[in-house]
């Protein structure tokens, strides 16, 4: 049983030993995004990055898809996405879960449970690793409905795969299956369908059971190097190792080890 188990709009939100599940729920429509989902998806990954109990995210979906993109019966609505009513001069993308997604420090595993399409497959790149079902799939159908990548996937799929399989891939909306993600290198592993989320637990708590703050110290490192110099980039490692050095963490990590023990890190 969960630790903690909190209802966002659409989704549902459970603690438990140090990893939070977050789980698109709204199965009868394939879990495509609606306003009050992507609101309450960003209000949960807010919530656990923030959460010091939290070492480990775990996203999926109820049901038999991930997520099949954009709820594109609201989108074509006045008050969807193609309406205008948003426009260049006031987007603000800051608080919205691609962007949150790539700032979390709390490491992320997405359990894709189904079909990642459109928006769906951006929000599973944005994760720090992906477990696939063996039933699942990743479709980048984005030029086929008019559109464009528009929450990472031109960001994250050159980086991931190299120019010109991006390029082949974005260029026209194929559909990859999980043995095919998993040869392309968009998955860390393919899994029985039935034991999925036993397989993400089981890397979460792998994951929850090292020093929260040097886990998370190092995502943050990870993703300032992909922007800036080596030198410039091993001065701020150093300047986080200091402090990390100083902790009760690196005590305990050090000691287990001379002791041949399991470490218990306090994340602090």
């Amino acid at each position: 049983m969960p630790d903690t188990a909190t209802q966002f709009d659409e989704l549902i939100y459970e603690v438990s030993d140090h990893v939070a599940t977050i789980t698109l729920n709204a199965p009868d429509r394939m879990n495509t995004i609606s306003g009050p989902m992507l609101d309450g998806l960003s209000q949960a990954l807010l919530k656990a990055d923030a959460d010091p109990e939290v070492r480990c995210v775990i996203l999926t979906g109820a049901g038999r898809a991930f997520c099949a993109g954009l709820n594109l019966e609201s989108a074509t609505q006045d008050e969807g996405m193609g309406s205008g009513a948003v426009s260049s001069a006031n987007l603000d993308l800051r608080n919205t879960p691609p962007t949150i997604l790539f700032n979390m420090d709390t490491p992320t595993i997405c359990a894709i449970n189904g079909g990642a399409a459109g928006y769906g497959m951006d929000t599973a790149l944005g994760c720090d690793i992906r477990i696939m079902s063996d039933k699942a799939k990743i479709a980048a159908a984005f030029t086929k409905r008019g559109i464009l990548p528009e929450s990472g996937g031109t960001w994250f799929l050159p980086r991931m795969l190299g120019w010109e399989k991006a390029a082949q891939l974005i260029f026209t909306g194929k559909t990859l299956s999980a043995e095919e993600c998993l040869d392309y290198g968009l998955c860390f592993r393919v899994v029985a369908h039935d034991t999925l989320m036993d397989e993400a637990r089981a890397m979460a708590d792998e994951i929850a059971s090292n020093a929260p703050m040097a886990v998370q110290a190092s995502k943050r490192l990870m993703r300032m190097g992909l922007s800036e110099p080596f030198t410039e980039h091993v001065h701020h490692v150093f300047l986080q190792l200091l402090p990390l050095m100083k902790s009760e963490d690196a005590r305990e990590g050090m000691m287990a080890f001379l002791e041949k023990r399991q470490a218990e890190f306090k994340g602090r």
